[in-house]
């Protein structure tokens, strides 16, 4: 099974954020996990490292709401940036919205891959990383 070498996670929960770092590590198939707490800060992180893939991630797990600036902020301006950066970033929304709207819209959205209600759990996210 492929590791990843940079995963990030997008959320201001600190349950959320320490669980799934707990659950990310006891798969053993994750060297990195790089957090920030609002969509800004890590749009930031992208627009600074647009030229260097090796810190990139190739998995991005976004929480929907949080301050600064919320998950869907944060896609209009990944939407902008994408096409400059030199690998692919595979983004799982994780929100623990149930809304049917939240969901179609983020399924109409191209760089979203799936929709996924908190929490997420072990069994799901081996299932991520076998299939990318």
């Amino acid at each position: 099974m492929e590791r990843i070498k940079n995963l990030t996670l997008v959320d201001d929960d600190d349950v959320f954020v320490y669980l799934t770092k707990k659950t990310i590590k006891q798969t053993n198939l994750v060297d990195l996990v790089k957090v920030f707490g609002n969509g800004l800060d890590a749009i930031n992180f992208l627009k600074e490292n647009k030229g260097n893939a090796e810190v990139l991630p190739e998995v991005m797990f976004l929480d929907l709401s949080m301050p600064i600036m919320d998950g869907w902020q944060f896609l209009d301006e990944f939407q902008k940036l994408y096409h400059l950066l030199p690998k692919k970033i595979t983004i799982y929304i994780c929100s623990s919205s149930i809304s049917p709207e939240d969901i179609a819209l983020a399924k109409s959205i191209s760089q979203v891959s799936e929709f996924i209600i908190k929490p997420i759990h072990k069994e799901k996210l081996i299932d991520i990383i076998k299939n990318l």
